[in-house]
């Protein structure tokens, strides 16, 4: 199996990490953070080495650039020369919103292959929904290995790099959106006299059930809809309130903004 190597152990780098080190040995897998403790600290969790950015540049055959968008320009000029010295075949992997590919081989200073990721926090626990693209010269075999290793993050899908903001917005943005509803969900449900933890617990498990019922079932979910509202019944009425108070188009009004703010980062 190949080197894994991860340049930035924040919220999302760190989960892809720990998705990695379920499928790769503990040499296999890099860390490298701007704070060094950070990635020292997650390191020891997962029984893998803590390295700086030059040796996770020069040793991984997959290279994760886990910075943010805006930092993403002076990392790589860091570690331009080191990659520009290697004689063996790596890959680099961009989860950075609103860089292209083309944009991420100009920063890095060479025409690598690279894949770009746009993971989303649910990966943290195994259940993401991971999108990416390919770069120009990735191979099968590499696309099959790097699936392969990042299994442990949940559900992967291939996009032509164009729609890959589009998804973004619905995948990578939309924990926010549902983490959103669920709290509203919770409010309401304390308003009516339940306790708070409890009333989280039923909407965070509803949302849950409900989520792999779609995916499962491969039913629309308008269908599914349908299924719980009963004539003249309670559901109904809810679903009427929240069309009174313009619920799904405050849903897609959120995805364009998101889109249109990736557009805003190139």
């Amino acid at each position: 199996m190949a080197t894994f190597g991860f340049i930035g152990t924040g919220n999302m780098g760190g989960a892809l990490a720990r998705a990695a080190r379920k499928r790769l040995s503990g040499d296999e897998v890099l860390l490298a953070n701007r704070t060094a403790a950070k990635a020292e600290a997650l390191a020891k969790e997962l029984d893998c080495r803590a390295v700086d950015n030059e040796t996770a540049a020069r040793e991984a055959d997959y290279l994760f650039l886990g910075v943010k968008p805006q930092m993403m320009e002076e990392m790589l000029a860091g570690i331009a020369p080191v990659l520009a010295a290697r004689k063996d075949r790596f890959l680099l992997v961009t989860m950075a919103a609103g860089l292209t590919i083309a944009r991420i081989r100009e920063l890095a200073g060479g025409d690598f292959p690279v894949i770009r990721i746009m993971p989303n926090t649910p990966a943290a626990i195994g259940e993401g929904m991971v999108l990416y693209a390919l770069g120009p010269g990735v191979t099968a075999e590499e696309e099959r290995m790097f699936l392969d290793a990042m299994a442990g993050a949940g559900r992967f899908s291939s996009l032509p790099e164009r729609l890959i903001d589009a998804g973004s917005a619905v995948a990578g943005c939309g924990p926010a959106f549902v983490d959103l509803f669920i709290e509203a969900l919770a409010d309401g449900g304390v308003a009516c006299g339940l306790p708070r933890a409890q009333a989280q617990t039923f909407a965070a498990q509803m949302v849950a059930g409900s989520a792999r019922l779609a995916l499962e079932s491969g039913q629309h979910p308008g269908v599914l809809k349908d299924a719980v509202c009963s004539p003249g019944g309670t559901t109904i009425q809810g679903v009427r309130a929240l069309e009174a108070g313009g619920f799904r188009s405050a849903v897609m009004e959120a995805v364009i903004a998101a889109y249109e703010k990736n557009g805003d980062l190139k």
